[in-house]
């Protein structure tokens, strides 16, 4: 049972992974996960994605490949993964099923989230993190206290650079430009279940869960 979960950047992917994984009975592999587990580890795969990104360049798609089939190449995805921001080209998608198919096993599901860009900018862009603690607030559904400080611990919370609209419009081109064309590349080969991302956490879930007949 090997599923592919899409959507772009704000679709709530992170947020639905954990239950369907649980669901499926299958591990739930993000390559921001891995990433960060082999940078942690510093092995060999981790220093090379490391030497791309202090250059300030992207990590080639062979080099997170490799980082993908260490992952599969463990104990507990032999039977099957939900991948969640993998793939995220072309190329990394045609060496994923290449990789599945050596060994004779295919993906069986893709779920793409559908969540429009005015609703994915205002889940972003109205996100804070706490500067201690690292917990994660939103000005509209979640917010921190009334002093605009973490729930948590009280430390002040900021927004990230990387959650300002400018920075979130330019997420959703590449998204449309790279990682899109992917599913029209598995329209013919596998069932895409689309998916409407929008509303609370457990009626986004159960329209997944349906969709899979779950």
């Amino acid at each position: 049972m090997f599923v592919l979960l899409f959507g772009p950047p704000g679709s709530g992917k992170g947020t639905q992974a954990s239950a369907l994984a649980e669901r499926l009975a299958i591990p739930h592999v993000a390559t921001g996960d891995i990433f960060r587990k082999h940078l942690r580890e510093g092995t060999a795969l981790g220093k090379l994605a490391r030497s791309y990104m202090d250059r300030g360049q992207l990590v080639p798609d062979l080099v997170t490949c490799d980082l993908v089939a260490s992952r599969l190449g463990e104990a507990d995805a032999a039977g099957g993964v939900l991948f969640d921001g993998f793939p995220r080209s072309v190329p990394q998608l045609y060496w994923l099923l290449g990789h599945l198919g050596a060994t004779g096993r295919g993906l069986a599901h893709v779920v793409n989230l559908q969540v429009n860009e005015e609703l994915i900018l205002a889940r972003i862009t109205g996100r804070r993190t706490c500067t201690n603690c690292g917990a994660t607030f939103h000005v509209d559904s979640a917010p921190p206290d009334s002093s605009g400080n973490c729930r948590r611990c009280g430390s002040p919370v900021v927004q990230r650079k990387d959650d300002t609209e400018a920075v979130v419009q330019d997420r959703l081109v590449a998204y449309a430009a790279q990682t899109f064309p992917c599913l029209e590349q598995l329209t013919e080969r596998v069932p895409v279940h689309n998916v409407d991302g929008v509303g609370s956490i457990d009626s986004v879930r159960e329209r997944i869960f349906a969709a899979l007949a779950l």
